[in-house]
């Protein structure tokens, strides 16, 4: 409640603000219909000298063009808002005459000028002149090209940046929110130089504007002296010209700020500081040059004719900032020196840190096989990498951390081995420039090549050459690169061992995500459950090839049960059945069929009386006999289920369904096992084949 009336202050200030800014940009057109008193007038130019200055100095201390990203349509308003004055000014100046006491535009036409009579009116216009000239040649014209430039350029590079931006997040190198972060800067760099490149034509027109306006200011206001007021003509000349004279320059002046601002944000395109804090780094990089600088100076103050009084300060004011610089280098030199030599002194002894962190996963290559990762050689195994950190994401929900690839020099050159937290789980090797070629089933053309094992799922094929890679191709053959045999070991090897790279501070992340968007769920859920309880529940889903991106569902029914009991095994099945759509979607056929194999009953019953609970969970007990049957019997019916073409499938009652699954994980790892709670309607059950020890 505290932070009450702080909030209503704020949307109060917001709203004044925004009704402020509303009714100035009202104010600014009416302006061009409306008269304006004298004190008025000279009120708002005053504003637009200021709103000019407060421009360019913004500009110069900005460090990114998006801090001050309302700079083009900031631009379009002075450059309206300065017409207006100049409007407004011409409508008082060529009514009242002589008897005009606009203060300001006074200042300007006999102050800055510097002289009065016929000379002034000269200088006036020749200083107007040169203004607009730098302003519109020069400044204006040199702003209007960066711009496009940048516009241009920043256009074509979009699609290069946001694919490094998402080859960051795929890497693991940054986070989601990073990456969104990124991306919507991405955006609003590409319409900030795309509006630039609009505004700086706004900068243009209104120094064209202001030439036509002078002009016209000019011989009107000799025309309307003359003839309506009855002035003669020296009189009318020296009145309305001074007169023009200030007005264009009062109105040029601020335009000549905000011109310059506008070269300024457009051509600092790479800087990590100030405007200030750029000049003092890179003036002050080098003491050779202003002793250099100091040297000439001196030799020109000893040619006669030379201003003897301006070069000598000159000359020891750059050898004093050569003193100064050099004084400072030598001071940083010797400063990293020291840091080296702390450095090296506490490297000696070297220190073992208490904890050395394993990586989740890596991937380590021999000498030969660097090539596949060299970006200058095309790095096709890191897309392939990255590829499957998507694809895994995408079909089990799990979110792989980084995969580090290295090269380890104890291995074969064609050899590569890959680790989960530093143990080793899968290896195998290849022959760079050979296809891998496997046959599929049923091809019996034979082609020339040396027999090998595939490593990812332990087919037997043959390196064949690239000469025989069509012929293979067109006999049926699987053919695969290198590239490609290593990432599809890599992601068999993922899917494997999913639950091990599952990990407490990855539960963790997944929930924090979470907490933004289901806030209710992960307190519900977290109320009766650790995070240790909700890995084991997530990991029991992925051993079996589960996917958990539905986590909300996940978390929902452990909130359900959690309360309940905080047995694993049992929250396991009560979240499968929770997930029962999807895991029937996973084994379903095109014609909503499963096709699985039954248990005889009484075996079922007697794997379900052997149930023993223990600290891992829940096992079968069955005697040796009966294990070594029910096993022989399981591979049997799974091995003529195969020949048939079908995915086996165990389905059996819910108490027996961890049981079935317990007892066969170590000889058929990859048996599926359905409960009967876990079958939608929709779906309709065929039964192939039955298991029997009989």
């Amino acid at each position: 409640m505290a932070d009450v009336p702080g909030l209503i202050g704020s949307a109060f200030l917001k709203q004044r603000s925004d009704a402020l800014v509303a009714v100035g940009v009202v104010v600014i057109v009416m302006m061009l219909i409306i008269p304006l008193p004298t004190v008025l007038l000279d009120t708002f130019m005053a504003t637009n000298i200021v709103l000019s200055l407060l421009t360019i100095l913004i500009v110069l201390y900005t460090k990114n063009a998006l801090e001050f990203s309302i700079f083009p349509t900031l631009l379009l308003v002075m450059t309206v808002f300065g017409l207006a004055l100049n409007v407004s000014s011409t409508r008082l100046i060529l009514s009242q005459g002589t008897q005009f006491d606009g203060r300001i535009v006074r200042a300007f036409g006999r102050f800055v000028v510097g002289t009065a009579g016929a000379e002034g009116l000269v200088i006036g216009i020749i200083i107007f002149l040169i203004i607009v000239a730098v302003q519109f040649f020069v400044i204006t014209k040199g702003a209007t090209r960066v711009a496009e430039v940048a516009a241009r350029f920043t256009l074509d590079a979009l699609p290069g940046k946001q694919m490094a931006i998402e080859a960051e997040y795929n890497s693991g190198a940054i986070t989601e929110e990073v990456a969104t972060k990124r991306k919507r800067d991405l955006e609003k760099e590409v319409d900030f130089y795309g509006a630039m490149d609009g505004a700086s034509k706004f900068v243009s027109g209104n120094v064209k504007v202001g030439i036509l306006i002078t002009a016209v200011n000019m011989i009107g206001g000799i025309i309307v002296g003359m003839t309506i007021h009855g002035e003669p003509l020296n009189v009318a000349v020296d009145t309305y010209i001074s007169l023009t004279i200030g007005d264009g320059l009062v109105s040029q002046f601020p335009a000549l700020l905000v011109s310059t601002a506008t070269g300024l944000i457009v051509t600092r395109a790479v800087s990590d500081g100030t405007f200030g804090e750029d000049v003092s780094s890179q003036f002050g990089r080098h003491s050779r040059v202003y002793w250099i600088a100091a040297v000439v100076l001196l030799g020109l103050s000893m040619l006669p004719g030379f201003p003897w009084y301006v070069l000598l300060p000159m000359a020891a004011f750059s050898g004093f900032a050569a003193l100064r610089i050099g004084r400072t280098q030598v001071a940083e030199k010797e400063g990293l020196a020291e840091a080296d030599r702390a450095a090296k002194a506490k490297e000696t002894p070297p220190e073992i840190s208490p904890v050395a962190p394993l990586d989740p996963i890596s991937l380590e290559l021999g000498y030969g096989l660097v090539p596949l990762v060299d970006k200058d050689k095309g790095a096709e195994l890191l897309e392939r990498v990255t590829r499957i950190r998507r694809e895994t994401a995408l079909d089990l929900g799990l979110v792989v951390p980084r995969i580090r690839i290295i090269d380890n020099m104890r291995l074969e050159p064609s050899e590569y081995c890959i680790k989960i937290r530093g143990v080793e789980v899968g290896r195998g090797s290849v022959r760079m420039g050979h296809y891998l070629s496997i046959n599929p089933g049923g091809v019996r053309e034979e082609i020339p090549g040396e027999r090998t094992t595939d490593p990812a799922f332990g087919l037997p094929a043959q390196w064949i050459t690239e000469d025989n890679r069509e012929r293979a191709e067109r006999a049926g053959y699987t053919v695969v690169d290198a590239p490609s045999i290593i990432a599809t070991h890599l992601t068999e090897i993922v899917k494997r061992h999913a639950a091990e790279i599952l990990g407490r501070q990855e539960v963790r992340a997944i929930l924090e995500t979470l907490r933004r968007d289901y806030p209710a769920v992960v307190e519900d859920a977290s109320a009766h459950l650790g995070v240790g309880e909700i890995q084991k529940v997530l990991q029991g889903l992925l051993r079996e090839h589960v996917s958990i991106r539905n986590v909300v569902t996940i978390l929902e029914t452990l909130a359900d049960y959690g309360a309940v009991t905080k047995e694993v095994g049992f929250l396991v099945e009560k979240v499968r059945q929770a997930l029962r759509r999807q895991i029937c979607r996973q084994y379903a056929d095109a014609d909503d069929t499963i096709k699985v194999i039954t248990l005889d009953p009484n075996l079922e019953q007697s794997i379900i009386d052997s149930r023993l609970e223990t600290a891992g969970g829940v096992v079968p007990a069955l005697d040796p006999e009966t294990q070594r049957k029910w096993i022989t019997a399981v591979r049997n019916t799974v091995r003529s289920v195969q020949e048939q073409g079908t995915l086996p499938i165990v389905l059996c009652s819910e108490p027996a369904r961890p049981l079935v699954k317990a007892s066969t994980a170590r000889e058929i790892s990859d048996l599926v096992v359905l409960s009967v709670p876990e079958i939608v309607s929709e779906v309709r059950v065929d039964g192939v084949a039955e298991i029997r020890t009989e």
